[in-house]
């Protein structure tokens, strides 16, 4: 097959620092290659740089990315406009920011099909509600109405797919592409990408932490680490036989579904739940039009527990945390809080529970220093002077595995991994007895999750900390829950300890989600 693709000694650098540091590969059509690496390895970058899409402050120092011969790294910007999005499209990691508020998702595509090939109205129309389809969308026609913030987070991630598949390119770079989805609409979107792979002879880029995901999805993996390639070769090798250390690490940090749950037998069951959830209703909409987002969901979480609550995307999950942290105002049902209404229990409630986002640039002041972001609850909730508010700073930003001298950066400065623990960070400031985690870990990569894991831990033993822990890993999940709740159209399907719903599951629907988990073994297409 012919090169499609050529990356010569791409390097990047952000003023004096290089983040890229001469990486080079090559892409055939048809061909397949996965980018995997800690949190600031330089993956996404290395992906922004293929398209010359570089945030303020980064540039192409030196290299060249050759697309049928034609080096994008020193096109004029007017004939690289015209490929992006027709020959080479990207899946950007962070589906909300990338979206534009204002614009319904019809419009989004709209645009996309206008831009490059579609000029017939009904046709670029018709096209919008194919690539809906396609990528799962349910009720196309009525969804091309809605805006970004009317999905959840794994739908926009979805629709972003639809948005880099418009135009039907020759090089398709997905970063991250599957981060905010649960594990039966991942294996929908590896199964579309590699069916266009397949039928399209679209070469795909597909950069992610979840090593389950490259092993199902690309040939060949190239392992980066501090801006370099450390290591590249065929999956099977990569993951069978990998030769560097760091390889190795990735490899053995990889969580796995058939390990036992490693959660501390610590949780109180005996005492008085921390919080009681009961027939909790939530609906959102008009009169001609109501969706339940929740349908009566009943659930308890005692002190020094970890209850992982699983479900696929717009299950109402994320609704569910929001409504603990009292972000949304219930419909009906009650949420009581160590005995008492959660509303009367007022700021005591607000202090002790706080919650890690799951989007965590959308989530983060980009006016605001980290520093300052972190401080913010310790100065809404009156705790500390100036001093030991500082010093409180540095001690979280260190137990998150960040240097404290960080703290007078602002969040574009950091990778998304990165934010994603200055957002666990500040969910500590005010020492809650309650964390509510939205896929705290999705987008880390699998030896920093080991890490949050353990951190959650340690927290559980020194502070008998309450964790409702919502993931899409049911791997993760099963490792640092003591109990699974399974969630379907906002409603409680299943609840049991975490070894057993895992490995005898009572519901069809938990089964389902159990067989669609990513795993460790290589694409059988490779």
């Amino acid at each position: 097959m012919s090169t499609v693709l050529e990356v010569r000694d791409l390097t990047v650098e952000f003023e004096r620092t290089r983040a890229v540091d001469r990486v080079g590969f090559e892409l055939a059509a048809g061909d397949t290659v996965g980018v995997v690496g800690e949190s600031g390895s330089g993956k996404s970058t290395t992906a922004l740089a293929l398209l010359r899409m570089l945030p303020s402050g980064g540039r192409i120092a030196a290299g060249s990315v050759l697309l049928d011969g034609q080096d994008l790294a020193a096109l004029p910007e007017d004939a690289l406009r015209a490929l992006r999005g027709r020959r080479i499209a990207m899946v950007f990691q962070d589906p909300m920011s990338s979206l534009n508020p204002v614009l319904t998702i019809g419009r989004h595509l709209d645009e996309a099909l206008r831009a490059h090939t579609v000029h017939d109205r009904a046709a670029r129309r018709e096209r919008a509600l194919e690539l809906l389809d396609l990528v799962g969308i349910p009720e196309a026609a009525e969804r091309l109405r809605d805006h970004p913030h009317q999905f959840s987070g794994g739908q926009r991630q979805r629709i972003m797919i639809a948005l880099a598949l418009a135009n039907e390119p020759d090089v398709l770079v997905a970063d991250e592409p599957t981060t905010a989805l649960d594990p039966t609409v991942q294996r929908q979107i590896l199964r579309l990408l590699a069916r266009i792979n397949e039928t399209t002879g679209t070469a795909l880029v597909v950069i992610s932490h979840d090593l389950g995901v490259i092993a199902q999805t690309c040939r060949r993996i190239l392992v980066m680490r501090h801006g370099r390639v450390v290591e590249h070769g065929p999956t099977e090798d990569i993951l069978t036989e990998p030769r560097h250390p760091y390889t190795r690490q990735l490899v053995a940090a990889v969580p796995r579904l058939d390990a036992p749950s490693t959660a501390a037998a610590n949780s109180s069951p005996g005492e008085e739940p921390v919080l009681t959830i009961s027939g909790l209703r939530k609906t959102y909409g008009t009169r001609r039009r109501r969706t339940a987002a929740l349908d009566g969901v009943d659930l308890v979480l005692h002190p020094g527990e970890t209850l992982g609550l699983v479900g696929e995307s717009g299950s109402g999950k994320s609704t569910l945390a929001q409504a603990l942290v009292q972000v949304h105002t219930p419909t009906g049902g009650n949420i009581r809080f160590r005995g008492q209404d959660l509303r009367a229990a007022g700021r005591a409630a607000r202090r002790e529970i706080q919650m890690v986002f799951q989007d965590p640039y959308s989530s983060l002041n980009p006016r605001m220093t980290v520093g300052q972001i972190i401080a913010e609850p310790l100065i809404a909730h009156r705790i500390g002077d100036r001093a030991s508010r500082a010093a409180r700073v540095a001690e979280l930003l260190r137990r998150v595995g960040l240097d404290p001298d960080t703290a007078d950066r602002h969040p574009r400065a950091f990778s998304g991994g990165q934010r994603q623990r200055i957002g666990i960070a500040r969910a500590l400031a005010p020492e809650p007895s309650v964390l509510i985690c939205d896929e705290p870990v999705s987008a880390l990569d699998v030896s920093i999750q080991a890490q949050v894991v353990e951190l959650l831990a340690e927290l559980q033993r020194d502070l008998g900390l309450a964790v409702l822990f919502i993931a899409h890993d049911l791997a993760v999940v099963r490792q640092v829950s003591h109990r699974i709740a399974v969630m379907r159209r906002g409603r409680i399907v299943e609840t049991g300890p975490a070894d057993q719903v895992v490995t005898d599951p009572q519901h069809p629907y938990t089964a389902e989600l159990l067989a669609a988990v990513p795993r460790l073994t290589i694409r059988s297409t490779a």
